[in-house]
């Protein structure tokens, strides 16, 4: 599933440069100076557009900035009012317009792939501003009931200062949604408002937050969480308490009172984006932000109808190594679908006590680490840990997501498990999906870009879809390579981690699922699917359970075209492996092809294409002997 590597969930750039308001830079902090480079030499012009920029995100969002260790804004909340957001958007379009009057011709490499980068974001991020996204800010997955009360899990909490701004933080939330509850408002004069049945739980959810318990023994809110062992009579939690009794309960009150009367009734029935009122426009422009690429709708959507049938074929087969005792009672189609449901009903397949999960999940984790440094050069500092998704989040969260860490803020990364109704979570994709969430996926690209040397902050606040996610979905390929049957060029056909049939059929399933994606999300935004239609095709096609099915549709119905990010971006990365492998041939090495995919951070697939081909003549140009601790592991 995806990360969730925004400030609170999967931080896109679009919603931290068009979702949140921010103060000018000359607004920064008295007795704070802004952030300034310390890179050689490189050009002060560039620079200082670079540095304007990373103030800009990190007042935007200054929840991502305390995760990113920057500590400026650590009391603040973003602000996400129609002010802060004029003057946002007003800086950003003069940071553009300045980076355009760059001569490139006469910038090193190193500056101009800064400029472009810097071009590309803040051009797509204002071509997105224009239909204002802060008007919708809650769908099925996300909302200020899902993110705030997780706050605690990705800030910095380790000093008394560090405590204190958190519960500053707290007092400042009902401001935070009275700004929300007006751009919804805003939002529902113009008809820019959410399909509704992607609002059907949130109510429900939000009022978890302010019930009457809470009111009376704040304690026991989520938000107090990382207060709990502070001592009797202490200060700052009495702060806490006083926040989310006066301050936090009312506001959740009225946010509820909001959706469950003015705004659910005010969405619409439809489903499809270009059902909308900013129309297939708006969802032509999902698509290229999310994958990158200028894929229409019908090139998307028949290329996950080609991988789909591609994936299917090779489950089929598998299905053959199981000891399913009717695999040779039904053909075809029908054979597939009864050995899913056979997958979704026996008992053998589910845990029944959420903490032996967990132990599953840390299990699987432990092996993976030591397979690492054979496919890695470069290895990250921060350490990453597993916890179960809050009570609260888990009924609308995914199976899982990532949390971001920091070295510089001290907090680790953290693979999060949904132990949500257990006989809907399925053993057979606990392989993939944790090299997707957590190692190498997520948190090795999280990590691994924070710490890289020599580069402009800048670059961590970047986030492409195509190529996170891609690579999260690729890193899930990689379990093959790891333990006694790896993959290599002299077991081709080994499956690694994957050697349990049902495991492998597993990582099938989750791969067809990023397949499926691509035809059910473009199938309801651009093409008339009905949300039935959708949910009937990833069941038909997959061995998702149903909860997670529904899940999943709910998602991609309000999060138009994040979806198709990750397949578009795992092909390319498994087309430049292809590619590398074939011109490199005895001299290709798997370790720093891994490491040179992410040793620039998040960048668009173009961007990443031209760097691997770059990489590829590099390497040419060594004539490295073969043998020098090279594994030619096969694709």
């Amino acid at each position: 599933m995806h990360t969730r590597i925004k400030a609170a969930v999967v931080a896109s750039m679009l919603s931290l440069i068009c979702s949140s308001g921010v103060a000018r830079a000359a607004e920064l902090p008295a007795g704070i100076p802004p952030t300034k480079s310390t890179l050689s030499g490189r050009d002060p012009a560039v620079l200082a557009l670079l540095d304007e920029y990373y103030d800009l995100i990190a007042m935007a969002s200054p929840e991502g900035a305390s995760t990113r260790g920057d500590l400026r804004f650590n009391d603040k909340l973003g602000d996400v009012s129609a002010a802060a957001l004029a003057s946002q958007r007003a800086q950003s379009a003069s940071i553009l317009e300045r980076v355009r009057k760059l001569d490139r011709a006469k910038l090193a490499d190193a500056d101009a792939l800064d400029a472009d980068l810097l071009e590309y974001t803040l051009d797509l991020s204002l071509r997105s501003a224009k239909f204002l996204p802060e008007q919708m800010p809650i769908n099925a997955l996300d909302g200020p009931h899902v993110q705030l009360p997780q706050l605690y899990l990705s800030v910095p909490l380790s000093t008394e200062k560090q405590v204190a701004d958190y519960v500053t933080r707290l007092e400042q939330i009902p401001v935070l949604i009275d700004q929300q509850i007006a751009n919804m408002r805003e939002g529902m004069k113009a008809k820019r408002v959410p399909p509704k049945v992607v609002l059907a739980d949130t109510v429900a959810g939000i009022r978890l937050h302010c019930g009457p318990e809470i009111a009376k023994d704040p304690s026991v809110s989520a938000f107090y969480t990382p207060l709990r062992s502070r001592p009797s009579g202490d200060a700052t939690a009495a702060r806490a308490s006083k926040a989310i009794a006066s301050g936090i309960v009312p506001a959740f009150e009225k946010l509820a009172a909001f959706m469950e009367k003015e705004y659910i009734p005010a969405c619409r029935e439809s489903i499809g984006a270009a059902e909308g009122v900013d129309g297939i426009g708006f969802y032509d422009l999902q698509l290229r932000f999310h994958t990158t690429t200028p894929m229409s709708a019908k090139e998307v959507h028949e290329l996950g109808l080609a991988e789909v049938a591609r994936i299917k074929g090779e489950m089929m087969r598998v299905i053959d190594e199981t000891d399913w005792p009717e695999k040779g009672r039904y053909s075809g189609e029908e054979r597939f679908a009864k050995f899913v449901e056979y997958l979704r009903k026996d008992p053998r397949f589910y845990f029944s006590d959420e903490q032996e999960m967990l132990r599953g999940y840390r299990d699987i984790a432990k092996r993976i680490d030591p397979e690492l440094p054979r496919l890695f050069a470069t290895l990250p500092r921060l350490s990453y840990g597993v916890r179960p998704i809050p009570r609260f989040a888990a009924p609308s969260s995914p199976a899982a997501y990532y949390y971001p860490g920091s070295v510089r803020s001290g907090v680790p990364g953290y693979f999060m498990v949904n132990t949500y109704d257990l006989k809907q979570r399925p053993k057979y994709g606990m392989i993939s999906l944790t090299l997707h969430e957590a190692v190498p996926g997520h948190h090795f690209q999280g990590a691994i870009a924070d710490e890289v040397d020599n580069q402009h902050p800048y670059r961590t606040t970047l986030w492409y879809t195509a190529y996170g996610e891609g690579w999260a979905l690729y890193a899930e390929s990689l379990g093959r390579e790891m333990g006694d049957d790896a993959r290599s060029a002299a077991n081709p056909n080994g499956r690694g981690l994957y050697s349990d049939p049902y495991d492998y059929f597993g990582r099938l399933s989750d791969e067809i699922w990023r397949a499926c994606r691509l035809v059910v999300d473009t199938g309801m935004h651009a093409f008339g699917w009905s949300r039935q239609r959708a949910i009937d095709y990833m069941l038909a096609n997959s061995a998702g359970t149903e909860l997670d099915t529904v899940s999943e549709i709910d998602r991609y119905i309000g999060w138009p075209g994040q979806a198709c990010g990750y397949k578009i971006g795992e092909i390319k990365i498994r087309e430049l492996r292809d590619r590398a492998t074939k011109a490199l041939g005895e001299g290709f090495d798997r370790r720093l092809f891994h490491d040179e995919v992410l040793g620039a951070g998040s960048i668009p697939l173009a961007v990443l294409e031209k760097r691997m081909d770059r990489w590829i003549e590099r390497q040419k140009a060594l004539s490295r002997p073969s043998g020098s601790g090279n594994d030619n592991a096969a694709r």
